[in-house]
Order: structure tokens, then C-alpha cells, then sequence
């Protein structure tokens, strides 16, 4: 059989880049566009945290159940049900005048989602043991440049184009995951004879095992300390001074500075990780990630804030491509596409939180106080990572499978 891991993960990274940009490119200009064209005048901020937070919230707790049914019929099909479902859903939003109706496909979004955790499955039980480590490694690179990059490219469309019709561009490019998957994604030595498993069966699997809980909180506290601050990086942009007009292309540039650093970044501390042990290279990201946050309290100007936001991006590029290699590392083969869907809804569950928390208490406190809880909040994660650590060192190795 003419078959090819490596061929099969440059697909699915393609896809699931254009997924994750897909619903980042709203970012940028998601208040502006409640406040103007859906008529929202009272509590923005509240309403932006929700609207990005309640698709997450749908998607993850459906996450399992698309999971369950990836095991017994096949990723694959998985990506093709949601890559379409997703772009029909997006194309709604163009025709969308009422925050009620905007806020009832959102939740769908996140009901029908589920092209990323399928992608991951897929590569992780179709890539040779041993490289599995590295392929979910440069997996992780997608998402995050996808979703970081996505608010560069939302800016420039509903700067010069509009914003409603920065909606028919997520559809597109959605559409183009889904052409992708269909066509060239391939899987196998799919047992479709399998028993399909049951959620609450996973959830006491996942439960039994110590290091994979560990690494699902830290999956969460991480997706959290980012997504806490989506809602409110434009508003913090206005405060800088920047007008209306230019707030949405440059909060997406300042957004995309951690999406370059990421693309810069994930591949050295995937190869640094395999040589140093992927414990430490995570400490140095929760690290560095905790102290750049820290620092952004002390910038005024959107320039400087920016260039911090890249030095930031830096070293939270080492985050998740480590837990996702330790994941690997810490369940058995017949368990990892569950195990990944369990991590999707972990990280779905916190972007979830993150946006309605951050909107909330931007809208009880000046913004650059969430930016010290954000940094304490890492500094804390890895304070407590390291106590497991040296508590019980067999819990979550960072040798080589």
C-alpha cells in the first residue's frame, strides 16, 4: 500500500492551519462588529467574552462523543463532517442582524466541531511509533499558528473589505480544510470491528492514570492563560489611543506577533525537548511565559506591546508540542486517539472560560491587571509541575518512548 506518514501529516497540518485561522479571524473585530452591526451597546465586554467562549463550551462537551464515533467508524470521516458543517455555518454569520441568532450559531459551531482533535488522532495512529512524539509535535504548530495568524488576516479583510465579509473568508478557507481532508487525508489499518467505547469507560481510564491527568490540567491552565486575554487585546488597543478605524489590523498584527514566534519557535523546542527532556523544556515555557505577561503590564505604547507579545510568544512556544510529546509518552497506543479527544475537551473547556472570565473582569478592573493574575497563574503552574515532579519522578518522564 502506497502510504506515507510524513505525507499524511503535511495534509493534515494544511488542514488544520486553515481550521483553526478559520475561527481566529474574528478576533480582531468581534466587539466592533457586536457593537456595530448586531446592535450591542451595554456590557461589550461581556458579550464579547461570551460569544467566544460559548462555541468551546458546546464543543467541549460534545468532544467525547465525536471521539467515541472516530474510534469505531474513523478520523476520517470525523474531518469530513465537521470541515463542511463548519463552512456552511460560517457562511450563516454573513447574514446574521440579531445577537441572539449570532450567539445560536456559534453554539452549533462548536456542536459540529472537531476537525482538530481528528487531525491529531489520526497522525498519532497513523505515524510510526517513534516518530509519533515529533509528528503531534509539529501538529501543535498548526493549531496555534492557525489561530494566531487567523486574527492578522481577520484584520486586514474587515479593514479593507468589511467585517461581515471577513465571515465569507473563514467559510472558505474552512472549506478548504475540508476539500483537504477529503481528498488526501488517508488512514490506516482501521479496525472498524472495534467495539465503539463509551465516555464514562474513558473518563475512569483517564482518571487511573496520574501523569495523562496531570498533563490535562496543565493543557487547561495553558489554553487558559491565552484565551483569558482574547476579548480584551482590542479594547486594549483603543485604550493605547489607537483609533476605531485602525484597532481591528492592529490588534490582528499584535495578535500574529505570537503566531510568527510560535512558527519560529515550536520546531527547536520539539528538537530541544528530545534532547533535554521534555520536563524541562515545558518549565521554561510556563516560565517565560508567566514572566513575559508580567512585563506587558509595564508597556503603554501598542509598538513596544507588541514586540513583547513576540517575546512572549518565545518561550509559550515550548508549552504544548512538550505536553503533547508526554502525552504520547504516558498512554498506550490503543488509547491515544480517546486520550486526545479528552485533551481537546480539557483545552476547549478552558477557552471556554478564559474569554467569559477575561471579559468579565475586564469589565470590573483595568485590563492590565488580568495581564499580572494571567503571568502569576504560569508561574504558579510551574511552581506546581516541578513539586509533582520531584514528588514522584516516575510520573511524567521525559525520555525518549
Amino acid at each position: 500500500m502506497n502510504f506515507s506518514w510524513e505525507r499524511n501529516l503535511v495534509v493534515l497540518w494544511i488542514g488544520v492551519f486553515f481550521c483553526s485561522m478559520a475561527y481566529s479571524i474574528s478576533i480582531p473585530f468581534l466587539p466592533i462588529f457586536l457593537n456595530t452591526e448586531l446592535g450591542v451597546e451595554h456590557h461589550l465586554e461581556a458579550w464579547s467574552g461570551i460569544a467566544f467562549g460559548i462555541t468551546f463550551l458546546a464543543s467541549a462537551l460534545i468532544s467525547p462523543f465525536w471521539g467515541s464515533l472516530a474510534d469505531k467508524y474513523g478520523r476520517k470521516p470525523m474531518l469530513i463532517r465537521s470541515g463542511f458543517s463548519l463552512a456552511a455555518l460560517y457562511l450563516l454569520n454573513y447574514f446574521v442582524h440579531d445577537p441572539y441568532w449570532f450567539l445560536l450559531i456559534r453554539i452549533f459551531q462548536g456542536l459540529l466541531a472537531g476537525f482538530v482533535p481528528a487531525s491529531i488522532a489520526l497522525v498519532a495512529t497513523n505515524t510510526p511509533e517513534e516518530k509519533t512524539g515529533y509528528a503531534l509535535g509539529i501538529m501543535s504548530t498548526a493549531g496555534a499558528t492557525g489561530s494566531i495568524l487567523g486574527p492578522l488576516a481577520g484584520g486586514l479583510v474587515s479593514h479593507y473589505i468589511g467585517n461581515r465579509e471577513a465571515f465569507l473568508f473563514s467559510s472558505a478557507i474552512v472549506l478548504i480544510s475540508a476539500l483537504v481532508a477529503t481528498f488526501f487525508a488517508k488512514e490506516q489499518n482501521f479496525n472498524r470491528k472495534a467495539a465503539r467505547s463509551h465516555v464514562r469507560d474513558d473518563l475512569r481510564h483517564a482518571l487511573a492514570n496520574r501523569p495523562f491527568m496531570i498533563l490535562l490540567m496543565l493543557v487547561g491552565i495553558s489554553t487558559f492563560s491565552v484565551m483569558i486575554l482574547e476579548p480584551l487585546i482590542t479594547l486594549y488597543v483603543l485604550k493605547m489611543g489607537i483609533s476605531r478605524e485602525k484597532a481591528s489590523l492592529s490588534s490582528g498584527i499584535i495578535f500574529s506577533a505570537v503566531g510568527i514566534a510560535t512558527v519560529i519557535m515550536a520546531p527547536r523546542w520539539g528538537k530541544w525537548g528530545r534532547k533535554l527532556g521534555y520536563q524541562k523544556v515545558l518549565l521554561i515555557g510556563l516560565i517565560g511565559g508567566g514572566i513575559g505577561n508580567l512585563l506587558q503590564v509595564f508597556v503603554t505604547g501598542y509598538i513596544g506591546f507588541g514586540v513583547l507579545r513576540f517575546g512572549y510568544g518565545l518561550f509559550f512556544a515550548a508549552v504544548n508540542p512538550s505536553i503533547n510529546a508526554m502525552i504520547v509518552q504516558n498512554t498506550e497506543s490503543e488509547f491515544r486517539g480517546r486520550a486526545f479527544s479528552l485533551n481537546q475537551s480539557a483545552s476547549q473547556l478552558a477557552t471556554m472560560a478564559g474569554p467569559i472570565i477575561g471579559g468579565l473582569l475586564g469589565g470590573m478592573m483595568p485590563i492590565h491587571y488580568i495581564f499580572v493574575i494571567n503571568g502569576a497563574l504560569l508561574l504558579l503552574s510551574a511552581l506546581l509541575f516541578k513539586l509533582k515532579v520531584k514528588q514522584n519522578s516516575s510520573a511524567v518522564t521525559s525520555q525518549q518512548p
